[in-house]
């Protein structure tokens, strides 16, 4: 072949396993960590100073983040207290983190301090370790009751943690939930103010550009009543989480990615009352994140209620520890 033919081809394939990202070989400490926080603002948009909003999302600040630890990145979901003073988030590299939020007096994102992470736990209380097939956590929502759920790909499950460095059980899961693709699982998990679950599969689906979506009913200790509905997209993007808003509708995200086009975000609303068995659900799209505005893998999603009674959406991105992306937190107030 041709020099620049074969230059060309080589660049490509270094391009792809950068992407692919290399995590820590060794696991997670066994205990908590407290970490050293590093961050570092972002523009919304590169190119345009004054950029402050794109279809109905404000900008209100972006950080990108590192830390002391070569476990930090893979951040894949995302909570944020009601307060909006602190964050926890899980990794796909079987670990969990919290820290304290820092925002300015107009309620700009600045920072993160008082942070610690360590490691999720299996059902024997050991930590997960280093095996990705089984530490590679996607999903995560809270129960009314203060404890956490927790969904898993490759080995598809949802394990109930007391608390997220405690030793969980696991629940029991609807029909289907274990023909989904190794690495196209639940990573859309939330629990609405009602008690039940809402999980939509990343990739599995009966139909095209239609993904399988189901909802748990809580009817006893672990246990759950399950019905299937479908999620309609479009093509190459899958929703990655999902959370209720305070007036009860849905907000989802929805990731792409090529390398001729990069990372592209989707923020997509659907009313709560469209979530029933048999469901095909078509949500409205908010607002599409892509170059030159800040994006990045944006996996992790959170809503919260402002001082002034404004729903604020925070999102969080897996790095999947690849110098060439960055562990991002960017703030969003939700115009009306």
């Amino acid at each position: 072949m041709r020099p620049t033919l074969r230059t060309f081809i080589v660049f490509c394939l270094l391009i792809a396993a950068a992407c692919a990202g290399v995590p820590p070989t060794e696991p997670v400490g066994a205990a908590p960590l407290s970490l050293d926080i590093r961050t570092s603002t972002v523009p919304f948009k590169i190119d345009e100073p004054g950029a402050r909003q794109i279809g109905r999302l404000i900008w209100r600040g972006g950080i990108s983040m590192n830390a002391n630890s070569s476990h930090f990145g893979g951040w894949s979901d995302l909570t944020v207290s009601p307060d909006n003073r602190t964050l926890t988030s899980i990794s796909d590299n079987g670990a969990w983190f919290t820290a304290e939020i820092g925002r300015d007096s107009s309620g700009t994102l600045t920072g993160l301090g008082k942070g610690a992470m360590g490691p999720l736990r299996d059902l024997t209380g050991r930590s997960l370790g280093r095996d990705k097939s089984w530490s590679d956590a996607e999903g995560m929502a809270r129960l009314p009751d203060g404890s956490w759920l927790v969904s898993f790909e490759r080995h598809h499950r949802i394990w109930h943690y007391p608390t997220l460095d405690g030793t969980p059980t696991a629940i029991n899961l609807p029909p289907g939930f274990d023909a989904q693709p190794d690495n196209g699982g639940v990573e859309a998990l939330t629990v609405l103010a009602d008690g039940r679950i809402v999980a939509i599969s990343e990739e599995y689906s009966l139909r095209q550009n239609a993904a399988i979506g189901w909802i748990g009913k809580p009817v006893g200790p672990d246990r759950y009543l399950w019905d299937m509905f479908e999620y309609m997209k479009i093509p190459r993007f899958n929703p990655t989480s999902i959370r209720e808003l305070p007036d009860g509708s849905l907000v989802v995200l929805e990731r792409a990615f090529d390398f001729l086009r990069g990372i592209r975000i989707r923020v997509m609303q659907f009313p709560g009352a469209a979530l029933k068995g048999d469901a095909i659900i078509d949500a409205e799209e908010l607002a599409r994140l892509a170059s030159p505005y800040a994006v990045d893998n944006l996996e992790g999603l959170a809503a919260t209620t402002g001082e002034h009674g404004e729903t604020l959406l925070w999102m969080i991105a897996d790095d999947n520890f690849n110098p060439l992306q960055r562990n991002l937190l960017l703030l969003f107030e939700l115009a009306k």
